[in-house]
């Protein structure tokens, strides 16, 4: 058998798909962060537990901006005491500058996450720089954190479109991620921040960008406001991603983005996976629970359609039962 069938399978018309992918769980932050309710840090500790209990490996929990920016997020340090180190299971934040990052490396943060847009208009808005700041500062951070034994991963924004400007060129995103791979950045999340993508672009973007790094430096950050997320992800499951950025639940959005709605939630993305022959490492029914306890929390129905499904159908079974 050839060498390259062991870790890749075939599926049909799609040709050949990796036998494995990461989930990387982003609803504990980037979710959290766009509620308006800001939920108790064991609660927020209760959703993680539970994450883990599901197999998740790689989990964005929170983020060391300032807590007048995102006071959902002010207890960083604390729900890092809670929820502690696990055997396995590596927990990130966001880190925006070198003071977040010394806030970081204090609370035992393994790995970093710098953030970028794609466009001048949402980078004004929000982060109020430029986008040649934003690199700067992207820069400085991940040489600092490297520098501590840190790993550093890069959050692209707006790649398929700008709430401000709209259409984003493509050389520019090549731009921008060349210079991120060069600081060192060992991966870099593209994101649909408003949900505009189609298939046919994500291959575009994906191909001008395989040009120049090898597949394994990206990950697809992909919101579903138009109900394209799982058509992008697929396009680039055929390309060879292997990490996907997904919420529980669907949870999160943008603050700075007028319309997004939430993340692929993660319950889809394991379902879709699982049901092509990919492994995720994931118990669908306990990120199911997972996701029940999100919904419990948050204090409403989420967007999740696999979750909704699956609770819809367990409550029919509850009914049928209590009926005999």
């Amino acid at each position: 058998m050839d060498p390259k069938e062991t870790s890749r399978t075939r599926v049909g018309l799609l040709g050949q798909l990796p036998r494995r992918v990461d989930v990387y769980e982003v609803g504990p932050r980037d979710g959290l962060q766009n509620e308006l309710r800001t939920l108790p840090t064991r609660d927020k500790a209760r959703l993680i537990n539970a994450l883990v209990a599901a197999g998740e490996k790689r989990i964005e929990v929170t983020s060391f901006v300032s807590p007048k920016w995102i006071p959902q997020l002010a207890d960083a340090e604390e729900l890092f005491k809670l929820v502690g180190r696990r055997p396995g299971v590596v927990f990130s934040a966001l880190v925006p500058n070198l003071k977040g990052l010394e806030r970081a490396q204090a609370a035992g943060l393994e790995e970093a996450a710098v953030f970028i847009s794609a466009s001048e208009a949402h980078s004004k808005k929000n982060i109020n720089k430029t986008i040649a700041e934003a690199l700067a500062g992207a820069k400085e951070v991940t040489a600092a954190a490297r520098k501590a034994g840190m790993r550093v991963r890069g959050y692209l924004s707006t790649v398929w479109g700008c709430p401000y400007e709209g259409h984003v060129p493509v050389e520019r995103v090549v731009d921008i991620c060349r210079q991120l791979v060069d600081a060192g950045i060992y991966q870099l999340s593209l994101g649909d921040t408003i949900g505009v993508g189609t298939p046919r672009q994500t291959e575009e973007i994906l191909s001008a960008l395989l040009q120049h790094m090898p597949v394994d430096t990206l990950a697809l950050h992909l919101h579903d406001t138009r109900g394209t997320a799982l058509a992008n992800a697929l396009v680039g499951l055929s390309a060879g991603v292997t990490t996907f950025d997904a919420s529980i639940g669907g949870l999160g959005g943008c603050p700075y983005a007028p319309g997004a709605a939430g993340n692929l939630a993660s319950e889809d993305a394991v379902f879709m996976l699982h049901g092509m022959g990919v492994d995720t490492g994931i118990d669908l029914d306990k990120l199911v629970e997972a996701g029940e306890i999100a919904q419990e929390l948050i204090g409403r129905k989420l967007a999740g359609k696999y979750l909704q499904a699956a609770l819809g159908e367990r409550d029919k079974k509850a009914s049928r039962r209590a009926q005999t």
